[in-house]
């Protein structure tokens, strides 16, 4: 008799919106060590400091230095605050934390190949209320942004096109439906429907953002999941799923 083959399960953990600083040093290392033996792999959905000062970021860095799973991640708004991005960056790969801005990664997980599209995203609005290509210098510039992040994402999408599983990871929202609960005034500030071309055309297994912190969990594009892990949406430190 013959027994039907098992594909290997991946065990994922991601969060978003953590918002490291000193005062909460502690519990992220306390949730970080738990976390290490229940998943194969940590992603984070940007937001990852308060104020996007490095010393915040030690924090994160030193709760991922020697974990023995691949932490993956991708920065958002309030990592740039301080205008000290290459210095967060830079804490963070001293502790083995693989920051992606535009880019991917493939980590091998269980004989599987893992690929990571990793971008912030970035502002514009979804259909009936969008940021035209359009006005004033000032406002081509945020159209202008926003459009290299969608570059970079299906560049990065087209990189990872042959894993075996494939996550994309953002910041930024990619449909609206995820952001229910926030208000419907800022939702054209917590996302873009011009990242989910990429998601549509590529069809990645798992859709990982974050900032919002009042939305919804779940979402689909397509039948691409979409899923907002913010921790304040989750109300947990990591949101697990299994590919």
């Amino acid at each position: 008799m013959q027994t039907a083959d098992v594909s290997p399960t991946v065990r994922i953990a991601a969060a978003g919106d953590i918002h490291c600083s000193e005062p909460l040093r502690e519990h992220i290392e306390q949730a970080f060590a738990a976390i290490a033996e229940q998943a194969d792999l940590v992603l984070l959905a940007g937001d990852l400091t308060t104020h996007g000062e490095p010393e915040q970021a030690a924090v994160l860095a030193d709760a991922c230095r020697g974990l023995p799973v691949p932490v993956y991640a991708v920065l958002g708004n309030h990592d740039y605050h301080a205008n000290r991005c290459d210095e967060v960056v830079s804490v963070l790969a001293d502790a083995g934390v693989t920051v992606l801005s535009r880019g991917s990664a493939v980590q091998e997980v269980n004989g599987l190949e893992i690929g990571i599209a990793g971008a912030k995203g970035f502002v514009g609005g979804f259909p009936g209320a969008e940021l035209p290509d359009f006005g004033e210098p000032l406002l081509r510039q945020v159209y202008a942004e926003t459009s290299e992040e969608v570059a970079g994402l299906e560049a990065a999408l087209e990189e990872i096109a042959g894993c075996h599983r494939r996550i994309a990871l953002l910041h930024y929202a990619p449909i609206p439906e995820t952001l229910v609960g926030e208000p419907e005034t800022i939702w054209a500030f917590l996302g873009s429907s011009r990242l989910a071309g990429p998601l549509g055309a590529h069809r990645p297994d798992l859709v990982l953002h974050g900032h919002a912190h009042h939305g919804t969990f779940a979402g689909e594009l397509g039948g691409v999941p979409i899923r907002n892990v913010a921790v304040h949406v989750t109300g947990k430190d990591f949101e697990l799923f299994e590919l």
